[in-house]
């Protein structure tokens, strides 16, 4: 559940990641005191604000341990911009990819949106009043004055008047004169059958804007991305909109005219400026896969391109000035969270520069059968919790035995040692081999209950447990 920082401590953040990963301990620790830091240094005097910097994260361990789990679960949590990217998808200056200040682009297009979302929250409600004002007129169109019946400077009536009639009150014919209070009357009738869903099937004609000048895909690469979004924009403002006719439902209108009525009410610049804010102040970007990009003493090639994405990585950890479309960001106080299996390489491979831009090291360990068997049932989002949830669609009721669990988590701690170690991954393909018969029975079993016990799970697994060779393939 989104929470607001201020109002977590560090031991209520390693209670809430308790509920979605198993152990570790010391990373979940690690992140809390950090987040709560941040929270801490808004607090402090404007001058002492500026000189406290963030203790940046790297976190060590095998792949499937958590890393990028505990990285999700910590963008659900908090109301900080939070940007999660692999270092494997930039390159240095001068190749041809994305280059690393898109990172912070990114994270600011991210502090916009949630900026933008808060914000039409808080204009909800006029916005509503303002759409269903508009629907009203579209279904009730107010008399044309006696020019515009017969083309004045108005222009003619934009609505037939055949649809005045089904405005008025029963008994009436259109000649005849209706006091204000009948009109009213009729108005808010309609308001009520419009918020009751009464008219929602009816069709209307609604003018909406759009672009007028056609969309063109710009084919780009490093930063010219951000570059061709800015020459789209530039050409549509001097283009202008124009508007165009659709003839829609009354529930379809709601929606594009409650989305014009909020761009009208939203300070665009109001919002750039809060986004630069939270993006400076609050900001945390989490790079996955950062040991992709370490470079071992002595090895050329590609290598050379990766150092150069550390050296780039360098300067944006250290805080430097970023221009985007909002304007320019400064990343001197931003969160940065870096993460790497280091198999092949280990930390010290990195530039002794950025190494120490990451203060705080954090080593995940490699999980056991003990752990998957908790990964199984204790978290909220638990692998048995939402394949039961997923089969008993098709009505199929699984019971998974104590005994069950058991021998699932220990199968997937003994491929996961005789293999490659994917941690808790190898709990996916152990679980969609166990249940693929009765996922693919579906709706045959309906009405049926499946006991997943130990019997059935070495049954079930029994040729691939014991063809090791085979268990490469298929586990």
């Amino acid at each position: 559940m989104t929470q607001d920082l201020d109002n977590l401590s560090p031991r209520e953040i390693v209670r809430e990641l308790d509920k979605y990963i198993i152990g570790q301990e010391k990373a979940k620790k690690a992140v809390a005191i950090a987040l709560r830091n941040r929270t801490r240094r808004q607090k402090l005097p404007k001058e002492l604000r500026q000189e406290i910097s963030p203790k940046n994260i790297i976190m060590i361990g095998p792949t499937g341990v958590g890393k990028t789990e505990i990285a999700r679960r910590l963008s659900k949590l908090c109301k900080a911009p939070f940007l999660k990217v692999e270092a494997t998808k930039f390159t240095e200056v001068g190749y041809v990819g994305r280059d690393v200040e898109s990172i912070v682009r990114d994270l600011m297009s991210v502090s916009y949106a949630m900026v933008r979302a808060e914000m039409e929250e808080e204009i909800r409600s006029e916005a509503e009043k303002r759409t269903e004002e508009v629907l009203l007129d579209l279904l009730l169109p107010r008399p044309a004055s006696k020019m515009e019946v017969k083309g004045g400077p108005s222009g003619p009536e934009e609505f037939p008047p055949q649809e005045v009639p089904a405005a008025l009150p029963p008994n009436a014919s259109p000649q005849d004169p209706q006091p204000a209070s009948a009109s009213d009357f009729t108005r808010e009738k309609f308001r009520d059958m419009l918020r009751r869903g009464v008219l929602d099937d009816r069709l209307t004609e609604i003018s909406v804007s759009q672009n007028a000048f056609p969309a063109i895909e710009i084919f780009s690469g490093s930063n010219m991305e951000e570059v061709g979004t800015d020459v789209m924009e530039a050409m549509s403002s001097m283009f202008g909109k124009r508007r165009k006719k659709r003839r829609v439902s009354i529930k379809e209108a709601k929606v594009i005219l409650l989305a014009e009525e909020s761009e009208k009410l939203l300070d665009s610049d109001k919002i750039a400026e809060q986004a630069r804010n939270r993006a400076e102040e609050m900001g945390i970007i989490f790079i996955d896969e950062i040991d992709k990009i370490a470079v071992k003493e002595g090895r050329g090639g590609v290598d050379v391109s990766r150092e150069g994405v550390q050296r780039d990585i360098l300067p944006i950890v250290e805080g430097s000035t970023v221009n985007t479309k909002y304007g320019m960001i400064d990343t001197s106080h931003m969160l940065f969270i870096a993460a790497g299996a280091f198999t092949i390489s280990k930390p010290s491979d990195l530039i002794p520069e950025l190494q120490g831009r990451f203060p705080i090291r954090v080593e995940l360990e490699a999980l056991k059968a003990e752990d998957f068997e908790r990964i199984l049932t204790q978290p909220q989002n638990a692998l048995t919790t939402q394949y039961a949830e997923l089969l008993k669609i098709d009505g199929i009721t699984l019971d998974f035995t104590l005994d069950g669990v058991k021998r699932i988590s220990k199968i997937a701690a003994e491929v996961n040692s005789r293999t490659e170690n994917i941690g808790a991954r190898r709990l996916h393909t152990v679980m969609e081999l166990l249940l693929e018969e009765v996922s693919f029975a579906g709706p045959d079993l309906a009405g049926q209950r499946v006991n997943i016990d130990e019997d059935y799970v070495n049954q079930r697994l029994a040729d691939v447990i014991q063809d090791q060779d085979l268990s490469r393939y298929i586990l």
